[in-house]
């Protein structure tokens, strides 16, 4: 909000009776133009008005170059009011009774917080200061221990017209040095001397609030206002966008916003950062977007404090590709990124799993000297364990323990054990667990988990089940993900040891031993049975859980040979949607989505699509589509050469199945209708009943 309180020293006193030849000036009224029922400034007023923002700080003094004074205007001489020597003559002369009293503003903040020494040094001043004057004095002040016995001192010796005026100017140098419980205090004697505060006064007090970074102070301000019979401006109520947003008062903020926005007022880059904090906070990625377009569209500027709000938020929002826009637009701005810039940039790319990004920006902070805490080495290696990257893996954490700034925490050593464990090292696995011991951390059930299935991948059944009776004696409960890991395990053991790992599964979750026990008898079971003993397991557990369970039990039937029992797993999971849209058919092509699925469920899936095709083609005459597709996508297994589009290819070409990969579509397989049903009946005639 701008409203005005005193003079710019450039365009001063337009009365011609100032610089008569009478020894003494007559004292005349200060009229201040920011009180809408006051009449406006004329060309004999002494001071033009100077514009005063709730953002930015009164300017203390504006340097112009003084014309020297020449010899008439020395002399007692009757000088012409309307002639060009007169004009030069009064911007002389004020412009020297400015600089004095910059001076005195000066010596006021130099001397003695007391009564005595400030009276003291406005009487060595020498002549009688005028209301502008006090106005002028105060405004340049910066000292907040003396500003307010100078106001005393003014109060009494120049008894302004308008009392406010002084008050308001005094509250402004408190601002200047952020205290805002001097400035609350001023109020109050402001309020005990009778003087009505107006728009001025709350304006500077809720500016002050917010720059000492107390919103909630600057809310109770501006709701103060209409009991004095103030009204905020636009300014101040877009200022306060910032105040309500920062207080935790969204809805006020966002209903600002939107009268904002229909009103057309003028918001600063400050209160855009907040409402990008806003929506961040309430997970509203798309409007933290949208904020910052319109900041662009209306020609703010953001400052180096969005971008890295938007990095965050664009972080939270798993966004990878956003944050590399916005990270190029910083700097094509000329911003060099500091350390919150890039620590926002590592955790959008460490919880995306951008391997190569994130490993970029960490060896560029280490470049620049940069340090990182345990949130962001964690966040890396915690991205390492989840993709595979188990070289980088040790060489972070090997750099972490000789920073010297922080030291690795729990959540370290189970990241790194993680990684070790998941490719099956042992030996690497178990030193970091010792040294995780040794650091005064206990293993979690977590870690543990990681290690039961580093044994399980180095194939030590024995191992696994000393390390499962350890988690039994720590009084620990194995939790759904840890009866996963061992189910896990199983897929992975010869036959002949799988019933030591049945006998911990019993233990641990004994619905899921009962349905195992019924997958690797060689007996079968009356129909229906495994289905419905195998629904309530999946009626048991987390839904974060429930494919992996039956991706493992299904790997667990085909590594056996027990392909009916795969089959009706697999049945069971798409009648409860957690395979969902396995088969899509269209009027050009049909097709099998295997992207999700273990191996096992894979092959499975791919047996029970060939058969419903061969049902479709040959037994039920449907026409098939021009084309018919295998979609395993294209990326391998983080810790394993083998993905499942090369596992789906060996098995395609065992069968002479007519698919091949299409070399404009990665991880598909195609073939044409013709050569399907010509392969489906040749199978069919040759007696094949299985995939």
């Amino acid at each position: 909000m701008s409203f005005h309180l005193c003079s710019s020293p450039s365009s001063l006193l337009h009365d011609p009776n100032l610089f008569s030849v009478h020894p003494k000036p007559t004292p005349r009224t200060f009229v201040s133009s920011y009180n809408p029922n006051s009449p406006p400034f004329h060309s004999r007023n002494l001071l033009q008005t100077i514009h005063v923002s709730i953002q930015e700080a009164i300017p203390q003094e504006t340097h112009i170059e003084k014309p020297k004074l020449d010899a008439a205007s020395k002399r007692n001489a009757w000088v012409n009011p309307k002639s060009p020597r007169a004009s030069q003559l009064r911007r002389n002369s004020y412009d020297s009774r400015y600089s004095s009293l910059v001076k005195l503003a000066e010596s006021l903040d130099a001397c003695a917080p007391n009564e005595a020494d400030v009276s003291d040094v406005i009487t060595k001043f020498g002549s009688n200061l005028f209301e502008q004057d006090a106005v002028v004095t105060l405004n340049n002040m910066t000292n907040p221990e003396t500003a307010p016995l100078v106001l005393i001192n003014l109060l009494e010796t120049v008894k302004p017209s308008r009392e406010v005026i002084l008050y308001n100017v005094t509250m402004k140098v408190l601002r200047k040095s952020k205290d805002l419980d001097k400035a609350e205090k001023l109020f109050d004697e402001m309020l005990q001397r009778g003087v009505k505060p107006d728009n001025a006064t709350f304006t500077t007090l809720i500016s002050c609030a917010r720059q000492c970074g107390l919103p909630k102070r600057a809310v109770e301000w501006f709701e103060k206002m209409p009991s004095f019979g103030c009204e905020p401006d636009n300014v101040t109520l877009a200022a306060m966008i910032d105040a309500y947003g920062r207080a935790g008062n969204v809805e006020m903020a966002l209903s600002l916003y939107d009268r904002a926005r229909t009103e057309k007022w003028r918001i600063d880059a400050v209160t855009f950062s907040t409402l990008i904090r806003i929506y961040g906070y309430s997970g509203n990625y798309d409007g933290c977007l949208n904020i910052y377009e319109e900041m662009n569209s209306l020609g703010v500027k953001p400052n180096l404090v969005i971008y890295n709000r938007l990095l965050d938020s664009m972080g939270k929002a798993k966004r990878p590709w956003q944050a590399k826009i916005i990270h190029k637009d910083l700097i094509s701005n000329g911003f060099e990124p500091n350390w919150s810039t890039y620590a926002a940039l590592v955790r959008a790319y460490g919880r995306a799993r951008y391997g190569d990004d994130a490993l970029v920006i960490y060896r560029e902070m280490k470049e620049k000297g940069l340090e990182l805490t345990v949130i962001l080495y964690n966040t890396l290696l915690s991205m390492c364990a989840d993709i595979g990257y188990v070289d980088e893996a040790f060489e972070i954490f090997q750099d972490m323990k000789s920073c010297g700034t922080c030291e690795p925490d729990s959540w370290t050593f189970s990241s790194l054990i993680t990684v070790y464990s998941c490719c099956g090292r042992v030996a690497e696995a178990e030193a970091a667990l010792l040294e995780m011991r040794e650091a005064g951390f206990e293993p979690t059930l977590f870690v543990l988990t990681s290690v039961i299935q580093c044994y399980g991948k180095a194939k030590q059944v024995d191992d696994v089940v000393r390390t499962f009776d350890q988690v039994l004696e720590l009084g620990i409960e194995p939790d759904d993900r840890f009866c996963g890991c061992l189910l896990n395990v199983m897929t992975q053991t010869p036959r002949e040891e799988i019933g030591k790992l049945i006998e911990c599964v019993e233990k641990a979750k004994p619905k899921l031993g009962h349905v195992v026990k019924m997958l690797v008898q060689d007996e079968s079971c009356e129909e229906g049975v495994l289905k419905k003993e195998a629904s309530e397991l999946i009626d048991s557990i987390g839904f974060d859980v429930k494919k992996a369970y039956l991706n493992c039990l299904i790997d667990l039937c085909v590594n056996l040979n027990k392909l009916e029992k795969a089959c009706e797993i697999l049945q069971l999971g798409m009648e409860c949607d957690i395979y969902s849209s396995l088969q899509s058919k269209s009027a050009t092509q049909w097709s099998l989505h295997l992207k999700s699925l273990s191996l096992g469920a894979a092959l499975t899936a791919l047996h029970v699509w060939m058969n419903d095709l061969t049902e479709a083609a040959l037994t039920s005459g449907e026409e098939f589509p021009p084309l018919l597709g295998i979609n395993t996508g294209h990326g391998k297994h983080k810790y394993s050469d083998k993905g499942l589009a090369a596992v789906v290819e060996s098995h395609l070409k065992e069968l002479n199945a007519p698919f091949h990969e299409a070399p404009d579509k990665v991880g598909w397989f195609l073939t044409t209708s013709v050569a399907a049903k010509e392969w489906l009946e040749s199978r069919r005639s040759s007696g094949e009943v299985s995939a």
